[in-house]
């Protein structure tokens, strides 16, 4: 190996490693926040429905914000766009703090709501410019061996994962230990150190490239992007159903406190994560990165699909000990659902061009928030029309519809296609 693509490499693991960080400190408050709403007011007498619309706007926000950002990105800079990420949830992180206990329901909600969606803004502005950060430091340090692009993908998404886990039980930890607004305080405090982090050290420049021109061209993705983007929709919108509000609302309505609803939902998605890392170690690679890859999405997927058929069917047949084997089928429905979703964000990055990743990334990205605000819209419906066995219905039935999805994913990329890192 020459000395400048040793440095190359070096410089590209350093970049890969910085990005990384700041993202970890971004999703330990993110995954604190949704837990610090959704208790706070379900303990305020909030119905399931009215805790779902908290976050609609927040998961609404992330389409117009994912796509805009991956623009952005590659217009202005990946560094830019993480600082500017990290001021909006500052930004909303205060804006909620300043939530008054004297206001009217409707008001209270209104605030809430609009201060979500900032933090949305937040969330997917900081995610496109990470995620995009991947494909370019896996290109630069490609001289270090095959299969760098699919191990830093499993290794940033599954690690940001757990980090989200662990901000499920700070979220519920510190609304017990210092109460909602304090909290918000210690959070946004934890994220100035964090954004000095990104100015100081993430190099200006990183992913600055020529943007498209026009709104047909940012929409112009290949067949393989676009099938890959619909699935996501399905794919998310089949764990949000349960996730954001069926789940957490049934396990407290067990006799479960707050602190042990967040401990449960952190460590389900710091075993999520630590799957995710090890998926490339699961999936069975191939020379040119798809043909194994491709159809290891569909298989997972219809595996995916049939575990919350099982736990509907014993929360239909109401079986003794039952939030056990709630617990239970979502540990197995966590494993299926991290390697599913692994698969999916080494995949976009291999059909991705090199040039305008961001731009691709903002653009599947922006398909998986369209998934969370369909999600999260009927986790709300469906608890509050059926519990928890209506919630599980309609994930079964969003997760057949990935898997139909899948089954037009190409395994291989056309001639002016651009050919990504194989893993």
């Amino acid at each position: 190996m020459s000395t400048t693509a040793s440095s190359s490499a070096s410089s590209a693991t350093r970049n890969y490693a910085i990005v990384t960080a700041a993202y970890w400190g971004f999703t330990l408050t993110d995954g604190a926040l949704r837990m610090l709403v959704l208790l706070h007011f379900y303990r305020l007498g909030y119905s399931p429905f009215t805790l779902a619309f908290l976050f609609l706007l927040y998961e609404a926000a992330g389409v117009l914000a994912n796509l805009i950002g991956g623009w952005l990105a590659t217009r202005y800079g990946i560094q830019r766009m993480l600082t500017v990420g990290l001021v909006t949830q500052i930004t909303g992180f205060t804006l909620l703090s300043l939530l008054n206990p004297a206001w009217t329901a409707v008001m209270s909600v209104a605030w809430v709501v609009v201060a979500q969606g900032i933090c949305g803004v937040a969330k997917d502005l900081t995610k496109t410019a990470s995620k995009s950060a991947i494909k370019i430091t896996a290109d630069q340090a490609k001289n270090q061996g095959s299969g760098q692009l699919f191990k830093w993908v499993a290794w940033f998404t599954g690690s940001k994962n757990a980090m989200k886990g662990f901000g499920f039980f700070l979220g519920g930890l510190l609304l017990d230990a210092l109460g909602f607004q304090h909290a918000l305080w210690a959070m946004a405090g934890l994220l100035v150190l964090v954004l000095a982090g990104v100015v100081g050290f993430v190099p200006p420049l990183m992913g600055k490239s020529k943007a498209s021109k026009s709104a047909k061209e940012l929409f112009a993705k290949n067949a393989g992007i676009n099938a890959l983007a619909a699935a996501r929709v399905a794919l998310f919108g089949a764990r949000d159903v349960w996730f954001v509000v069926g789940v957490p609302v049934f396990l407290y309505s067990q006799g479960w406190t707050f602190t042990m609803v967040g401990g449960f939902l952190a460590l389900w998605t710091i075993g999520y994560g630590l799957v995710q890392a090890l998926a490339p170690n699961i999936v069975k690679r191939s020379p040119d990165g798809l043909t194994s890859e491709v159809p290891a999405a569909r298989w997972w997927s219809l595996a995916l699909a049939l575990i919350p058929v099982g736990i509907a069917t014993a929360v239909w047949m109401n079986v003794p000990d039952l939030q056990w084997w709630v617990v239970g089928g979502l540990g197995l429905f966590g494993f299926a659902f991290a390697v599913n979703s692994s698969v999916h964000s080494y995949l976009i990055l291999a059909y991705a061009g090199s040039e305008k990743a961001a731009e691709d990334v903002g653009f599947y990205y922006a398909a998986n928030a369209l998934g969370r605000f369909f999600g999260t819209l009927m986790s709300g419906l469906l608890y509050q029309w059926g519990g928890l066995l209506y919630a599980l219905a309609g994930s079964a039935l969003m997760l057949l519809v990935c898997w139909l999805l899948t089954l037009g994913l190409p395994t291989r990329l056309t001639l002016n296609e651009s050919p990504s890192p194989t893993p």
